[in-house]
């Protein structure tokens, strides 16, 4: 860095240093703030003041982006906790276990727009309906060895799972599932939901509301004992 030409031989990064140590001076000297010239991106000069207010105007618009994020994150989860609600609700209103099931399974496949939901039950049932999206495995954890790690952790997991795992859930559609999200059912089974797109459930994810979908199911499906 070159030196400034100053009475007494001051260099560049000492006028700097003393700038920084005493920010007001520029208030004892306005007419030297309005005179300063500071380079820009363009290659164009512009004044200490229209410099500031272009600060100031980058901060406005990067405050305003975040504000405008921070908007959608929250109109995004008003809407979830309808979804959640209105799954509440029709789980309340269902009197039997199949009832209970297929209001399950609706609610996430309509309401949630889910492509393929399955809904796996540590019991039997004569009255649960012959689906698709319905798997029950009588030797609960052990009958399902594939998910031992999930059912001991017992919490959310979200992306992308191992092959075994979509195959013991989705079948033949296992190749049409790109992430996915399992959600243990307290110790009554488990719900996972796949994706035809790998990007809408990832690790990163939150998984508030998926915590509260998984109780409201247990309850529900806990008040019929086997």
């Amino acid at each position: 860095m070159s030196e400034l030409s100053v009475k007494e031989g001051l260099t560049a990064m000492e006028v700097a240093s003393y700038l920084r140590r005493h920010p007001e001076f520029l208030n004892e000297f306005p007419d030297l703030a309005m005179a300063l010239v500071l380079p820009r991106e363009q290659g164009s000069a512009a004044s200490l003041a229209s410099y500031q207010l272009e600060v100031l105007r980058d901060k406005n618009r990067e405050l305003n982006r975040r504000l405008q994020e921070l908007i959608e994150v929250a109109h995004e989860n008003e809407t979830l906790m309808v979804r959640v609600h209105t799954l509440t609700l029709a789980l309340m209103r269902a009197k039997t276990l199949p009832e209970t099931a297929n209001a399950i399974v609706a609610a996430l496949t309509e309401d949630f727009h889910t492509d393929l939901v399955r809904l796996v039950l540590f019991r039997a049932d004569p009255d649960l309906p012959a689906a698709e999206w319905l798997i029950c495995e009588q030797a609960g954890v052990a009958g399902m060895p594939a998910f031992a790690e999930f059912f001991k952790r017992a919490e959310p997991l979200c992306g992308r799972v191992q092959q075994d795992k979509l195959d013991a859930l989705f079948g033949d559609k296992a190749g049409e599932v790109h992430s996915t999200v399992l959600l243990p059912i307290d110790s009554l089974g488990l719900l996972a939901i796949g994706s035809h797109d790998e990007n809408r459930f990832h690790p990163g994810m939150g998984t508030v509301f998926l915590k509260l979908i998984a109780e409201a199911v247990a309850t529900a499906i806990g008040r019929f004992k086997n």
